[in-house]
Order: C-alpha cells, then structure tokens, then sequence
C-alpha cells in the first residue's frame, strides 16, 4: 500500500501523541525531531526551502551532523531566538485580535499512518469550527519581504504537512512583522497538495531510510553539509571514462567563462554611471535608482605592528582556524 493511501486511511484519526514535551530540555526536543519530519522540515525535504538543502536536512536526520555549524539558542542576533522568544506575545495578540482562544499542545505528533510524518504545533484553537491549528511567526526587516506577498511557500508547506498530522481543516498563521505588525493568514487544508506532498516526503525520507545522500541544489546550504559529509582526505580520483560527469565539469567551464565575461560588462556599465555621478552619492533613473555613499571612518588594531613591539603575547593569543577545501578548477 503506497503512502498516499496510508494517508487516506488515517484520514479521520487524531494524530498519536509520540512524546510529551512540557519537561524535554531543547536537546532531547531536537533528537525526538531527527526520528522523521516535522512541519518546519516538510519544505526542505522537498527541495523548496530557502534556508535549508535537503542534503543538510538529511545529514541531521542520519545523525551525521555533528561538524556542521549549530545555532545558538541564546544568540540574540539570531532570529530563532527572536522566534522563540516573541511566540507566546504572538499567541496572545492573535487572540487578541480575533478572540479566538488556544491553548499549547506540550507533544510530538506523528501521523496516525505514516510514521515518519511528525508535527509540533505552537498551538492549538479551541472552541472554533473554522480554523484548529495557529502556526506562530515572526519576520524581521528582510524576512518580512517574503510575506509582501501572503504566505510564503514553505511555511504553506509547513502548515499543510501539519494539518496532513493531525487531520484537522484549517490553521491560521499569525505572524509578527517588524515588531510591529500583526498579520493573521487562513490556510485552508488542501487535499490534493497534502498527496503530493507526502509523496515527495516520502522519497525522502527513503534517502534516510538507505543512507544515501539526495543530490545538491545548488545552494549555500548544500555546500555546507558538502564540507561536513567530505572534509578531504585526499587522493585523486579519475572521472575521464564517465561521460556524464565530463559534461558536467565542460558545462562548469563553460558557465565560469559566461560568468567572467558577464561581470566584466556589469563592471563597466557600473563604473560608466559612477562617473558620470561624480560627487552625488544618489542617482534615479526612469526606472530606478542608485547610491554610491562613502562608508563611515572604522578603526582596528594592527595586529602585525602589535606584534612586532610585543612578541611575547603571540604565543599567548595563538588560535588555530580549521582550514576548508577549495574548490579549483584547472583547463
């Protein structure tokens, strides 16, 4: 039986309750997540999150994680913590703002027929035919771009993998915008789209399952779970009898030289403007505009004068910085 009819089976049954969280410290909160994939995971796992690859989402899963660069929950230049914090004041001003009541749900879900399928809700509407489920948000001076539009894709995705958990119709989604504006979104429970995506869900989770990386995207995030799952142990490998793989390295070339090329031009129409602009920092165009300010004065220590006059402290203040592979190309 494929997992879309799985699906259908547990159409109409409460989500199981995998683990009760009101006392999980955030460590054992996140090793219950890397057992299968939670609503913040649905839209990496399909390839449509911009903050996350599927190939890091699956070293986390496969508990190959441990180089890669963690998030601090106490950094206060970090919106996860922001998005924590502010939760329950998003909680409240939604109730506030459309007098319905919720309440905290302290668990893991998982889906009635389809293990892997796990949800954390932020909170539960109660007493309310229209909508069940209320998704928090918050969103800073760039993130608040994404929502000029509505919801964005992957918290859509987000709340459909949610409502594919627990059953239920509709989620609102109340998001803190600048720290200033509450905006509250309805999703409805999209049938067809909640299919698809368990079906992509659950191609992913078969690269868990087996142990084998999915394929790169591209992204900065991919490049980071490359460094982590290949740190370099040297060696030379021959591809020159791969043809699929001889293409591709053709194609780099090729790109690299457009790319050159491309930004000697960009170069040139840039500099073509800057002089004509002369001593104007700002300049507007039939359709649009640009600014070329001077940056504030800085100031630093100089290190290598430092020491030269204090030798002594460089032993002292010696760090070591991990070195990285560099990717080079040679024709």
């Amino acid at each position: 039986m494929s997992q879309a009819e799985l699906a259908g089976r547990g159409r109409n049954r409460p989500a199981l309750r995998l683990v009760e969280t009101k006392d999980l410290s955030r460590d054992e909160w996140l090793s219950v997540r890397k057992n299968g994939i939670g609503g913040s995971d649905a839209a990496a796992a399909v390839g449509l999150s911009p903050y996350m690859s599927p190939l890091e989402l699956w070293l986390i899963k496969t508990r190959s994680d441990a180089n890669l660069p963690r998030p601090n929950p106490n950094d206060t230049t970090d919106p996860v913590y922001w998005g924590t914090l502010l939760e329950p004041i998003v909680a409240a001003s939604y109730t506030k703002q459309t007098g319905n009541k919720v309440r905290r749900v302290n668990a893991v879900l998982r889906h009635p027929t389809i293990p892997f399928m796990l949800a954390n809700v932020d909170r539960e509407v109660v007493g309310c035919r229209d909508v069940q489920l209320l998704e928090c948000k918050t969103a800073g001076e760039f993130g608040a771009r994404l929502w000029r539009d509505g919801v964005p894709e992957y918290v859509q995705l987000q709340v459909q993998h949610q409502l594919a958990v627990t059953g239920r119709q509709a989620a609102d989604v109340a998001v803190l915008l600048c720290g200033q504006k509450l905006e509250v979104h309805r999703i409805e429970r999209d049938d067809g789209l909640i299919a698809r995506l368990i079906e992509l869900e659950t191609a992913f989770w078969r690269f868990v399952t087996t142990d084998s990386p999915p394929p790169v995207d591209g992204s900065d995030s991919a490049d980071r779970a490359l460094r982590c799952l290949y740190p370099g142990a040297g060696g030379t490998v021959d591809f020159t009898d791969d043809r699929r793989l001889s293409s591709v390295f053709a194609d780099l070339v090729a790109v690299r030289a457009d790319i050159e090329a491309r930004q000697q031009v960009e170069a040139k129409l840039k500099q073509t403007i800057q002089q004509a602009m002369g001593e104007a920092d700002r300049a507007v165009f039939e359709t649009g505009e640009v600014s070329f300010k001077r940056s504030r004065d800085g100031s630093g220590i100089d290190i290598k004068r430092l020491l030269a006059d204090h030798p002594q402290f460089e032993p002292q203040y010696a760090i070591t910085k991990p070195g990285s592979r560099r990717f080079l190309v040679s024709v």
